[in-house]
């Protein structure tokens, strides 16, 4: 079924808390591990209804965030999914403490009762009202950005519209479209600064109600971090400014030697050539038909995938006027199928939706038919790993994309992993210190971006721009408000995608039998297990990044 034929209807709150309440009762009667799990997969029919709807609303809200039916659906559920995953979680408590646990524990995993710990741990009923105070904060700040219509030579354009500005070959004319993508920012950030403040302030009670001594360790269960913590993370960082970042500042430094700059400033971050940065051919339907050949040549298993979502047009990416920022990956349990957003505009951003987003969805796709829905609960840092993993194994067909550029894209897209590293772990200690201290003030807490910014990017220059070297740019990184702590994870797959790369540099089709066999174990084991099972070094592990920059340093 096509994504815009699904019926939707709004979910009755009532009749639901009357199944779940049936459910528990025929929970309480079941006299065996056997006719247990068959309840068990009542509550599998029951929470994949609901969640199919809420993704279509969220979907189609995202879509066009002026529709007012959809804005209406998507207040609706920041109103009720508080008290939903408090009826679910209540049910997976009994699962947790029931006498025929091992029964059930064998059936569908261990992960899946330590992620159960850790919903217990991240939800109670005292909070289901901050809960959905933070649902609307997070709506506000998504509502906030697709709102944006900045004006750019004689024509309103959304701030995704303006990236292929930002990235022209012509100095000045990214000088200017930054400037002007900044100024949307500038004339908000006093409403930023609000919400981020209320954001913080609204998760730090809800971790105080819970008996946490601040956010983060709620923070931490609610990512489903079951195998790996703070201070595996310390040492990811330690490994990242030691190893990573002097590698990355080479690279910036021989990007400033191609661009024949005497300087590289702010509005040169992510320009990587001359005659400017290799750009898709085509519409984007041509994009789409491009992707197309390039899976059916790549596997079996992946040709029949980008056949399903062409032809059941599960992919949205065109950018449009009043359509949310950003792009993802997110399914229909009911319909068994993945789903991308996104938006296209231009750049090479559209073709790394096809191979980094396509990468999501087909580890979705070839995992649907599995009966256990526990093992679809895959943590984001093995997610990312499959789809980061994915942009590298395409690399072979982006002559499909760029023609006779399809080296530099490949190139490009090598120093962009590399050089994002940093960036992407400096987001999350950014995070780690603001609620580490909730009462920072927003001057304060651009003072610790900006500190953080030397640290990790010491070649970036701010002149030019107050807005920026204030500290103000995190604003504009929607994970922040919308994600906490979810941005280190891009960063643990990007060291496991780079280790596909040397391994695929050797032998291509024992890296691919390794990448899908890990896509089909989904979340039958611990990230911590799932990834020695298929040949990869745990990224915590002390040496692991000297380790891969020697594979990929040639």
């Amino acid at each position: 079924m096509k994504f815009e034929e699904m019926p939707y209807s709004r979910p009755d709150m009532e009749e639901i808390t009357r199944q779940f309440r049936e459910l528990n009762e025929e929970f309480d009667r079941a006299s065996s591990g056997e006719e247990l799990f068959e309840v068990h997969r009542k509550y599998y029919r029951l929470t994949d209804h609901f969640s199919t709807l809420m993704t279509i609303a969220s979907i189609r809200h995202d879509i066009d965030v002026s529709d007012p039916f959809y804005d209406g659906e998507q207040k609706f559920y920041d109103s009720v999914r508080p008290s939903f995953l408090d009826s679910v979680v209540a049910y997976q408590k009994k699962l947790y403490y029931s006498r025929f646990r091992p029964y059930l524990e064998e059936k569908i995993g261990h992960p899946a009762f330590k992620n159960i710990e850790l919903a217990m741990k991240s939800i109670d009923p005292g909070i289901l009202t901050l809960m959905s105070e933070e649902n609307a904060l997070e709506s506000a700040y998504g509502e906030l950005i697709a709102s944006a219509s900045v004006e750019w030579a004689g024509e309103q354009r959304n701030l995704s519209r303006m990236e292929p500005f930002m990235h022209s070959p012509d100095r000045e004319t990214r000088r200017q479209a930054w400037k002007t993508y900044e100024g949307f920012f500038t004339a908000h950030a006093e409403q930023l600064d609000e919400l981020y403040d209320r954001l913080v302030k609204n998760r730090t009670a809800q971790a105080a109600a819970l008996g946490y001594d601040n956010y983060l360790p709620l923070g931490y269960c609610r990512m489903n971090r079951n195998c790996w913590d703070r201070a595996d993370i310390e040492q990811f960082r330690r490994q990242i400014r030691e190893d990573i970042v002097p590698f990355a500042e080479k690279l910036h430094e021989q990007r400033r030697r191609r661009l024949g700059l005497s300087e590289l400033r702010y509005y040169d971050e992510d320009v990587f050539f001359t005659d400017g940065n290799p750009v898709p051919a085509g519409t984007p339907e041509q994009i789409l038909e491009a992707g197309r050949r390039m899976y059916s040549e790549m596997s079996p298993e992946t040709g029949a995938f980008m056949d399903f979502m062409c032809s059941n047009e599960m992919l949205d990416v065109l950018g449009r006027s009043h359509k949310k920022t950003g792009g993802y990956m997110t399914y229909l349990p009911d319909y068994k199928t993945p789903f991308i957003f996104a938006n296209f505009n231009g750049t090479s951003s559209d073709v790394d939706v096809i191979t980094h987003e396509c990468g999501h969805a087909f580890q979705a796709y070839i995992s649907a038919d599995d009966p256990i829905r526990e093992h679809a609960d895959i943590t984001m840092d093995i997610a990312e790993t499959h789809s980061t993993s994915m942009e590298f194994f395409t690399e072979p067909w982006m002559k499909m994309f760029f023609g006779n550029r399809a080296q530099d894209y490949i190139d490009m897209h090598f120093e962009s992993e590399i050089t994002f590293l940093p960036y992407g772990t400096m987001v999350d200690e950014f995070q780690d210190i603001c609620y580490s201290d909730p009462g920072l003030s927003p001057h304060a807490r651009n003072g610790v971006w900006r500190d953080l910014e030397k640290q990790y990017k010491p070649h970036l220059n701010y002149e030019g721009s107050e807005y920026y070297e204030k500290g103000a740019f995190w604003q504009n990184k929607h994970h922040i408000y919308e994600s906490p702590l979810y941005y280190i994870d891009y960063c643990i797959a990007g060291i496991d995608a780079l280790q596909y790369k040397a391994w695929m540099d050797r032998d291509r089709r024992a890296a691919w039998e390794s990448y899908l066999k890990l896509c089909r174990l989904s979340a039958s084991d611990f990230f911590t297990g799932l990834l020695p099972a298929v040949g990869l070094i745990v990224p915590f592990e002390d040496g692991c990044m000297r380790h891969v920059l020697k594979d990929i340093i040639k």
